[in-house]
């Protein structure tokens, strides 16, 4: 029954924690878990774990299952599998919604993000049975990437000898005004219950090739973060019905009425209700011949367009797919309208990764944290703007403001979605975050408005922020939008050189107060902040000249020769680079903006410092300059030697006896990199806060960097040890933690496929290369709102390359693979979409 990709198969006690979001990049989302429930309703503007809506009867959101045939009594079930061990147990016995539905006896969960396939099996049953669910995902097209949907298909196999009638109903309280967070205290039991929700009113409609019920509110303010509609529908042209509300009864005999009225014949009949809350339920019948197949579909579809800013309440900002849809109505008729081209454009996506030579582990840990793009970390505000948190917790988003020195780390967006990419670098290369001396906030506030966010400038989120505009302008080719925002970009790089800033003295060594991601201040050099710095002055050395500013060029050059020269004689230690902790007597050698006060309250003998620490990513602006082609910033030889040290000295393959004072994110005898050591001794009496942590986004980095310099097993081994503790058992495979759920650092992830296959791409000069691999190989690529595959099959002097784009197109000149081979075109080539395009190339040994 499998026509979409599998990359990972959970089953067991590996169901437990699995909840795939499925949503569109900056609609929120909710989650299909491992045993088919829907949990996790994040859809109204702000994240909600563990929010279930719960309507009529007590009865949470469902799908079911009616089978009928002539040799023996119909059977209904409840479209999921048995509920983790972990459920069972409340003050009055299992606490969740829809426990005591009858259910299959097994399940497996197929994925391959977005994909994701619930097979169900129970020899009572008469039919094979698989749930189907996702949210398109087509990297380059970030409006239907951006869908406020779940596609959710039932697909009904009959191994018998006989017809099977079949019937599927879906129910969906009305909870709209309830988003998770508001609540109120139940008197009786003392528990805090969800809140908010009124007026609730459900209509059946038949429009747009659609049957299925629009789910709206007269009682909630049409300002309130959480009023909008919802609707649930099917493409079923016959052998629907509907109810708009459940039937009124004490207790929660509405379930068992509603229940019993399915069971019947598998129809539902109409009811009416005065509730807050009415249920919506829609039911499709059908014939299951002998030996067939049968498909049911339904479209769920939200509509929540007052988004406020950054969850404060004070202002609207607004939702950019509510621009584009007039309400759920609209949106589930849309999705539906396109969803054969929405679903075979994400299944090619989704194979163009998981059927290629990617190592698994790359393959899980790339696609997996795409999760993350499509959760409330990620929005887009009413005029398409893109911004995220940093993460999320349960019912609020985490570290407001797009923090720079967060998102530095990810490269997935650039790669897949270079128009929010691009979006982000005109936000911070602005007068919105941007001051008139250049420092830039390091969290932009919402609304937009120049002066309004915060007044303190990251270290290495300013210096990143460079690095990545390199990156937008060599990916798009596009130098006249350079040209637009370099006069900021200069002012960003230049503020490093004030009076009491990062590198007062001009000597391409930051020895000043500089705020960093891990959310304290260092004094004096350090290879961290050096290392996006010496990366910075290389990108905006060749920005320069691109604009036509070749003495700014020059200057920067200098500085990097000079920064680079003095770090690896004064920080390697022969290892590994060192902190030199450099005090000053007083703040007034400090420049106004750059300490932001979580770090030391006396800069004359400064606590949560690095000091002689070996630390995970001392070498963070490598990964980036590497991808930017802008060569070894340090001596490679000791960079080697850095990485070598960190999987010596922080990689640990048991943490019973690990002490660890902050946040726990592996425990007992998992394998992880820590976040720091101490090898050497030196240790300061207060290190900086997560010094005795893991962070998976700090591991990515780690093991891309590895596979950049040549260390693929290494660098798989480090990645394999992350997604173990993430295999649906201990933790969620879709949610990988820092500060909060859903990280963006995580986001890192997709660097691996770049690194493992030697992926560049530069429209500025048309150059397009691969690494030159000794066998046959079949890799994916994206990049320039195009993606596609690579086959090449190295011969004895030559290779021959088929290049297969498959959305977008890519303008070539030049190929490269590795340092083996070049292929110059006689003149510029467009690759376009649709077709195979084969080169062969010389090759040298």
């Amino acid at each position: 029954m499998n026509h979409w990709p599998i990359l990972k198969s959970y089953t067991g006690e590996h169901l437990a924690r699995v909840a795939l979001p499925v949503g569109g990049i900056g609609t929120g989302t909710v989650s299909f878990c491992g045993c088919g429930a829907w949990r996790h309703w994040e859809i109204a503007n702000r994240p909600a774990k563990g929010f279930t809506p719960v309507g009529q009867g007590r009865a949470g959101p469902f799908f079911a299952l009616r089978t009928a045939r002539p040799d023996a009594a119909p059977v209904t079930r409840l479209l999921e599998g048995p509920l983790p061990a972990g459920e069972w147990e409340g003050a009055e016995g299992a606490p969740l919604p829809n426990a005591g539905l009858p259910r299959f006896r097994d399940c497996t969960f197929h994925t391959a993000y977005p994909l994701a396939q619930l097979e169900l099996a129970d020899p009572e049953v008469p039919l094979r049975v698989t749930v189907e669910t996702f949210n398109p995902l087509i990297p380059g097209d970030s409006e239907n990437s951006g869908l406020p949907v779940a596609f959710i298909r039932v697909r009904l196999h009959n191994p018998t000898r006989n017809p099977v009638r079949a019937a599927v109903a879906g129910t969906l309280p009305n909870f709209i005004g309830t988003d998770g967070f508001a609540v109120e205290r139940d008197e009786f039991r003392g528990n805090l219950l969800p809140a908010g929700a009124k007026g609730g009113r459900n209509t059946f409609a038949q429009a747009d090739g659609l049957r299925g019920i629009k789910l709206a509110s007269d009682g909630v303010p049409p300002d309130h973060a959480a009023w909008g509609t919802l609707a649930l529908a099917t493409t079923a042209k016959r052998g629907v019905t509907h109810r708009t509300a459940w039937a009124e009864f004490g207790w929660s005999d509405a379930l068992l009425e509603f229940w019993d009225d399915f069971a019947a014949d598998g129809r539902i009949g109409e009811r009416t209700a005065q509730t807050e809350t009415p249920n919506a339920s829609l039911a499709v019948t059908t014939e299951v011949p002998p030996g067939a197949e049968r498909s049911i579909e339904f479209v769920l579809a939200w509509h929540f367009p007052n988004r406020k800013n950054w969850g404060e309440e004070t202002a609207t900002v607004g939702n950019h797919y509510c621009t584009r849809f007039a309400d759920a109505w609209a949106a589930a008729a849309f999705a539906a309208r396109h969803r054969q081209r929405l679903e075979r454009t994400t299944v090619a996506f989704v194979r163009s990764i998981v059927e290629t030579d990617l190592p698994a582990e790359v393959r899980e840990a790339a696609l997996c944290n795409l999760s993350t793009l499509r959760s409330q970390t990620c929005f887009r505000t009413a005029d398409g703007r893109f911004f995220g948190w940093e993460g999320c917790f349960d019912r609020k988003g985490s570290c407001h403001g797009s923090c720079t020195h967060v998102w530095n780390y990810e490269h997935a967006t650039a790669l897949l979605f270079s128009d929010l990419a691009r979006s982000m670098r005109e936000t911070e290369f602005s007068d919105y975050m941007l001051n008139a001396e250049g420092r830039m906030s390091f969290r932009v506030a919402l609304p937009l408005q120049p002066g309004t966010s915060i007044p303190h400038a990251a270290a290495d989120g300013q210096m990143g922020c460079l690095v990545k505009l390199h990156r937008e302008w060599r990916l798009s080719g596009d130098t006249a939008w350079l040209r637009r925002l370099w006069p900021h970009a200069r002012r960003a790089l230049e503020f490093a050189w004030r009076p009491g800033g990062w590198d007062a003295d001009q000597d391409g060594v930051m020895e000043g107060c500089q705020h960093n991601t891990m959310d304290v201040e260092y004094f004096g050099p350090n290879p961290q902040m050096a290392s996006w710095y010496l990366a910075a002055l290389r990108a905006a050395a060749a920005m320069a000249r691109a604009v036509g500013e070749p003495d700014f060029a020059d200057r920067c050059e200098s500085l990097y020769s000079r920064g680079r020269a003095w770090t690896d004689a004064r920080l390697f230690n022969g290892e590994y680079y060192e902190h030199h902790i450099r005090p000053v007597s007083d703040w007034s050698h400090v420049h106004e903006g750059l300490a932001v006060g979580m770090g030391s309250k006396n800069p004359a003998d400064p606590d949560f410092q690095l000091g002689a620490g070996c630390l995970i990513d001392q070498l963070a602006g490598q990964v980036n300059a590497h991808f930017e082609r802008l060569g070894h910033l340090l001596d490679p030889a000791h960079e080697r030697a850095a990485l070598q040290a960190v999987l010596k000295h922080n990689r640990r393959r048991d943490f019973h006896g690990h002490f660890n004072h902050m946040r726990s994110y592996v425990l007992g005898a998992e394998t992880a990199v820590l976040m720091a050591s101490y090898p050497r001794g030196r240790r300061p009496a207060r290190p900086f806060p997560y010094y005795t942590e893991v962070m998976t986004g700090f591991e990515y980095c780690l093991a891309v960097q590895l596979v950049q310099e040549g260390r693929l097993s290494d660098g798989l081994q480090v990645v394999r040890d992350i997604r173990t503790r993430y295999d649906g058992r201990k933790r969620n495979p879709f949610d990988e933690a820092e500060c909060g759920h859903h990280y963006a650092r995580a986001l890192a992830s997709w660097g691996l496929i770049p690194a493992c296959t030697g992926f560049h791409y530069s429209a500025l000069d048309g150059l397009l290369a691969f690494a030159a691999p000794n066998q046959r190989v079949r890799w994916p690529w994206a990049a320039a709102g195009a993606w596609g595959t690579v086959e090449i099959r190295p011969l004895r002097r030559r290779a021959r390359i088929v290049l297969t784009v498959q959305h977008g197109r890519l303008h070539v000149r030049r190929l490269e693979l590795g340092d083996r081979g070049i292929l110059t075109l006689p003149r510029a080539k467009t690759l376009a979409a649709g077709r195979d395009h084969a080169f062969e190339i010389p090759l040298h040994a």
